[in-house]
């Protein structure tokens, strides 16, 4: 089960108490997944479409409960996908459709004439559970969830600009940042950022899911944390690698060709200790001088043995070119 379904099951399990948070998700789970039939008298039929059995059982139970209608469920074969039923919920002009769809704020009368109001309706959203409640049932009509072990990503598709932005603006009530795209004649308001999935995913009340996708997030963020110190260690072992090499190519070329009797005393021990102690760390070489040196001494020591060893290389190559 992906990680989208098993949070709309979640979401599915909770029937809010008060009645106008129940008009607020059942107006959005209409807008996202319903489909207004029209037919002549001026009746009008209502199909809720979904391949999720809880939610299906959910809009059952909210229209049953608000509105106290009769609703046909039926239940169809998925000829493009053979495995998998969908559920519609059909409520019929003759049930009282109309005027489930004039308390819900999709349809609306001026002057004589009814139209389809795309917005979202502000008289259920005055409270802020009700805007929760509204968020909740757009993305049980039309939401996903991405699974967090390979991306952060949350959207909701709409097929209507006006009804995007203002549920876009409404996400962004919350004091988060959802943006909006069309993509093939629908709006997509999204959220990518981890944290605000997060506190989406609490707004909408998707409590054990929000503690999956945390779960997941610290796990991943603990695999970063591991990699990056393991590479920063394998990076800095090759530095301290390729320093030792040149070190030692420089003190082996100087005693090559002068010798170290052209070294004062304080270089001269160190040379020899790093030849004789190849693989140890500059802490280490200070260790084993006497007095001890520290770290850094022992730097500023094998620097000037690099450059002596420069030098040494330049003259050689000058005599060269002089012959």
């Amino acid at each position: 089960m992906s990680f989208s379904m098993k949070t709309k099951n979640e979401l599915a399990r909770e029937i809010p108490e008060s009645e106008h948070c129940q008009l607020a998700e059942l107006s959005a789970l209409i807008r996202m997944s319903g489909t207004i039939q029209l037919l002549g008298s001026q009746k009008v039929n209502i199909k809720v479409v979904t391949e999720n059995a809880a939610i299906a059982r959910k809009v059952f139970s909210l229209f049953k409960k608000r509105f106290h209608i009769h609703t046909e469920l039926r239940i169809r074969k998925n000829k493009l996908l053979k495995k998998n039923n969908y559920y519609m919920i059909f409520i019929s002009s003759e049930a009282g459709a109309t005027d489930v769809l004039k308390k819900v704020g999709i349809l609306k009368e001026k002057d004589g004439h009814r139209f389809i109001d795309h917005s979202i309706p502000s008289e259920c959203i005055r409270e802020k559970c009700c805007k929760r409640a509204y968020l909740r049932g757009a993305f049980l009509g039309a939401g996903s969830i991405s699974d967090p072990e390979k991306t952060y990503h949350l959207e909701f598709v709409t097929s209507s600009r006006e009804h995007g932005e203002d549920l876009k603006n409404l996400i962004n009530e919350f004091g988060l940042n959802a943006k909006i795209v069309e993509r093939k004649n629908n709006y997509v308001i999204y959220l990518k950022e981890g944290d605000q999935i997060v506190d989406l995913l609490n707004i909408i009340g998707a409590h054990a899911a929000l503690l999956d996708f945390e779960n997941v997030r610290i796990m991943k963020q603990l695999r970063n944390n591991v990699n990056r110190i393991v590479n920063c260690e394998t990076a800095n072992l090759s530095k301290i690698v390729n320093a030792s090499i040149r070190q030692i190519e420089n003190i082996e070329y100087i005693q090559k060709t002068k010798g170290f009797k052209i070294l004062p005393n304080h270089l001269r021990e160190v040379a020899e200790l790093r030849l004789a102690y190849k693989e140890a760390s500059l802490k280490e070489l200070g260790s084993l001088l006497n007095p001890p040196v520290g770290k850094s001494g022992v730097n500023h020591r094998l620097r000037k043995i690099e450059k002596i060893a420069e030098k040494l290389r330049e003259s050689e190559t000058r005599g060269k070119l002089q012959k």
